[in-house]
């Protein structure tokens, strides 16, 4: 099969890198990928992934047999709708489906509506309005962006000055432009959060391992909230049975609630979980693969992704077997200094092979190539993954790669997977 991968992030890399190990894979695209994919696909950077126009006609071209869509941007764009208009098969939820993630307002009403567990919440266009909520409920509390915002939209404001600068700059800073034309005010939830990830065909979903990522972006849950600077899997907070749980509360009523909104939901959906006292609770829903959760959680995959992903399109995941391994994984992700404000892009990046020699998988997430040369082109530039018997190997021996690689003004936090770790003193 000729597989056309969407996206250039780490995300997209770790898809391809699995996708690669499918039998049925004959040859591999990527629209726009990055240098890290160009060993294994053929990189189109001179597409936009959000021309739904143009991606269709290549796939066209190409003889395509399946499109895989890693960003929200081109899933809340239609691109899975057009490509379908054009009888292409594409893993991800279609523009109504995908608005799961493109409004939290919506996703928010979804949950009131069916009895999904979230968090009590309140929508806002008017931002006096939005304040004098604020003050009525008092802090902590949540403000998010309603649109898309890169997973940046949200602030967790421990103090009622904090929430009213935080609605102050997302509706009339506009930090997120439209995005930020409402926001979800919600109650703060005490607890760990966790992600889980599901495939779905509409009708059956299959959770994957569970995972954890860490958004702020020092140690000790420190600083701005970013991307994600690391993740692990699977995550100890989420047992399999709390899995099962979860799977019975929340994701077969999402996926039920959406088709009785005329909204079918194929592809991967994303539950960021927050597990409290009563239970686990909706966060948020995201509708395509996690970043950088995917990078753990697709290299304890033991099954066929391609497999997987045409039974989503087709409608037979009940027929497939999904096996992972019981081992875990980590992730660390090499960001530039400065991330997630301003940073320096073009410095040269040393040492990917010699992490490799260590035993890791090296995605690239914000790289470019230049003379002959890798070098940095975004804010998270590496994500340096290890596969191990357990957390704390895999900690180890992702640190040990990360050691090896070195470009100016690199950081990384040093506490990926902590709260796993202390689970297990």
């Amino acid at each position: 099969m000729k597989i056309l991968v969407i996206g250039s992030g780490g995300r997209e890399h770790a898809l391809a890198w699995k996708l690669k190990e499918s039998k049925r894979t004959e040859k591999l695209y990527a629209i726009p990928g990055n240098p890290g994919m160009a060993a294994i696909a053929e990189c189109v950077p001179q597409i936009s992934p959000t021309d739904n126009t143009a991606v269709v006609a290549f796939a066209k071209e190409k003889g395509i047999d399946l499109v895989v869509v890693g960003p929200e941007a081109p899933l809340a764009g239609g691109l899975v709708d057009a490509l379908a208009a054009g009888g292409i098969k594409a893993f991800g939820p279609a523009k109504l489906a995908a608005e799961i993630e493109g409004s939290k307002a919506f996703s928010k009403d979804l949950m009131k509506k069916y009895g999904i567990p979230t968090a009590k919440y309140e929508v806002f266009s008017d931002a006096a309005a939005a304040r004098a909520y604020v003050k009525a409920e008092g802090a902590p509390i949540v403000v998010k962006a309603d649109g898309l915002a890169a997973g940046k939209g949200v602030v967790v404001a421990m103090t009622e000055a904090e929430a009213l600068a935080a609605i102050d700059e997302i509706m009339e800073g506009e930090a997120f432009g439209k995005a930020g034309s409402r926001v979800v005010i919600e109650e703060f939830m005490e607890g760990e959060e966790a992600s889980l990830l599901a495939f779905t065909d509409g009708k059956t979903i299959r959770p994957m391992v569970s995972s954890q990522d860490h958004k702020r972006a020092y140690d000790g849950d420190q600083g701005p909230n970013t991307g994600g600077m690391g993740a692990y899997a699977p995550a100890p907070v989420a047992p399999p049975a709390l899995v099962a749980e979860v799977q019975r509360t929340v994701l077969e009523p999402t996926i039920r609630a959406m088709e009785q909104e005329g909204r079918l939901y194929k592809g991967c959906l994303y539950a960021g979980l927050m597990v409290t006292a009563e239970g686990a609770k909706v966060v948020e829903f995201n509708c395509r693969f996690g970043d950088p959760e995917t990078e753990v959680v697709l290299p304890l995959l033991k099954g066929d992704l391609v497999e997987i992903m045409l039974a989503c399109v087709d409608g037979s995941l009940a027929e497939v077997e999904i096996p992972w391994s019981k081992g875990a994984a980590v992730t660390v992700v090499l960001a530039a200094g400065g991330y997630p404000k301003a940073y320096e892009k073009g410095a040269e990046i040393t040492g990917l092979a010699e992490a490799e020699a260590e035993g890791c998988l090296v995605f690239h997430a914000g790289t470019a190539a230049k003379d002959g040369i890798i070098v940095t082109a975004g804010g998270r530039v590496l994500n340096i993954v290890a596969e191990a018997a357990d957390i704390k190997s895999a900690v180890e021996k992702a640190y040990r790669g990360v050691d090896r690689v070195h470009f100016k003004d690199a950081f990384c936090r040093r506490d990926i997977a902590h709260r796993a770790l202390e689970r297990m003193k």
